[in-house]
């Protein structure tokens, strides 16, 4: 070997190593960087007029798109379960549970309660007072959990309009990342950035919708949610959606009221089972207000008729005519059952009995129609009450429609079963967390071992002293020729 093919040689290691030494360091300062994929420094032999050494070939990101797509998929169901446990949380919430005093099942308990002691003393003014302020209470937390149930539901539909503008601006990144890709493929730069970008974005879409990436030519890709609608192919998808300033109980989908997807102005899907986008947060969040928000403002909804029927019969008051309002009432009306939807939202006390809206609560004792007070003794109306709302009766409506059940019965199956649906939910959640976390690990695992890159840094800097020597030795060696 010549002394200028050595020196080649050299110089060329030095520069290899200088750039490994590069790239190496990339990879330990973005070890934890989402998105980030591993560089490795290609090199080959060269040889040229006579001159040999290393070449750099480029610079590879190495990831594993299969670990990478499983992760997005676990991503999204993650997403998903977690969406649904938050709003079961939050019904459980509104309802309360059984052993606490500030729930539903507490406030009918203690309306029972107080008709039974007005009952007892049906001539003390204090306690038929006492019996109207908490039957008063128990349709306020009627009123209340159906109020809160239409809050998710407009929470729900804000969520989804902006969960659509993150997705459109995020297919919209991904268009133009896909055409910078290409383009620096053909101009023989270095893409490892570009498509680190891409997936993080790629990664933020795949939480959204669950996705499948398909490669395409000139380093582009497609994206596809897992039930075959095109997100991206080529040209980015524009999803519409117009959100509502509020959601209420009688506004759904089916009627024209709230609105669907539409992917490139063509109407989609958005149920649970059969969605085009189904199984991310997205899907979530017309779960929540399209699916079950209606079925717990229904079981709601069906404890209030309950309700108001117990207590509109004539056979329980005989002031009552048939269609006349009972105790309680449909926003201060009679109850109609072709209009129950959202009944627990304008669920009232007559005003006729209650004071605070004018009324009188000797009525209570003596008949909402009655016009003068009674025998303050007679306590049979009083108990007729406590009959109507403690005697088994078949319910109409709601998930446990033609059961027979008292009041009582009834609110403890709704609150059972939001109770089973939450726990249900809650495993569902776990389960999805646990995956994802999971297969994040095999993927950090698969990405960046700082311990194993700091093993080729040293490899790096010996082949750098290596050839720092083979030109200190080089130069010596010129300097003895020269002064021969």
């Amino acid at each position: 070997m010549s002394i200028s093919s050595a020196m080649s040689n050299a110089v060329l290691g030095l520069r290899a190593a200088g750039r490994g030494a590069d790239v190496i360091s990339n990879n330990i300062s973005n070890a934890l960087t989402p998105g980030y994929g591993r560089r490795v420094l290609e090199l080959s032999s060269t040889a040229a007029n006579g001159l040999s050494g290393v070449r750099e070939v480029g610079v590879t990101r190495i990831v594993n798109e299969g670990l990478a797509s499983d992760r997005r998929l676990a991503d999204a169901a993650n997403a998903n379960t977690q969406g649904t446990m938050d709003f079961l949380t939050k019904v459980e919430r509104l309802l309360g549970t059984p052993d606490s005093p500030a729930s539903l099942s507490g406030a009918l308990s203690r309306f029972e309660g107080a008709l039974v002691t007005a009952t007892s003393r049906p001539d003390a003014a204090d306690r038929l007072e006492t019996a109207v302020v908490e039957a008063r209470s128990y349709a306020s937390y009627l009123k209340a959990a159906s109020d809160g149930v239409q809050e998710a539901r407009t929470q729900a539909d804000r969520t989804i309009a902006s969960q659509v503008t993150e997705l459109n601006g995020a297919l919209k990144q991904v268009q133009t990342l896909n055409t910078e890709i290409t383009k620096s493929q053909a101009q023989g730069r270095d893409t490892a950035g570009l498509l680190d970008m891409r997936q993080r974005v790629v990664d933020q879409i795949g939480t959204l919708v669950p996705l499948r990436q398909i490669a395409r030519d000139g380093g582009q890709i497609a994206l596809y949610s897992t039930s075959g609608a095109a997100l991206i192919d080529g040209q980015a998808s524009t999803i519409g959606f117009q959100p509502a300033n509020l959601v209420t109980p009688y506004m759904s989908v089916g009627a024209g009221t709230l609105s669907g997807l539409t992917i490139n102005d063509q109407p989609v899907r958005t149920g649970s089972d059969s969605g085009a986008l189904r199984g991310g947060a997205l899907a979530a969040q017309f779960a929540i207000r399209d699916e079950t928000s209606i079925e717990a403002q229904a079981d709601i909804d069906a404890m209030a008729r309950d309700l108001v029927e117990r207590f509109a019969d004539p056979t329980v008051d005989a002031t009552l005519a048939p269609g006349d309002a009972g105790l309680f009432t449909d926003n201060g009306s009679a109850f109609d059952p072709a209009d129950e939807v959202g009944l627990a939202s304008r669920l009232t006390l007559n005003a006729a009995v209650d004071p605070a809206q004018g009324g009188e609560a000797w009525r209570i004792r003596d008949g909402i129609n009655a016009a003068t007070s009674g025998t303050v003794g007679d306590s049979t109306l009083l108990q007729s009450l406590t009959v109507a709302l403690t005697d088994p009766r078949a319910v109409a409506s709601g998930s446990f429609a033609g059961s027979v059940l008292s009041t009582s019965g009834i609110v403890s199956a709704v609150i059972s079963g939001v109770g089973g649906e939450l726990n249900i939910a809650e495993q569902n959640a776990t389960f999805a967390a646990s995956r994802l976390d999971e297969l994040t690990q095999l993927q950090l695992a698969e990405g960046v071992d700082t311990d194993q890159e700091l093993q080729r840094l040293i490899q790096v800097e010996q082949s750098y002293a290596a050839n720092a020597k083979m030109i200190a030795t080089l130069d010596e060696l010129m300097d003895i020729l020269n002064r021969l």
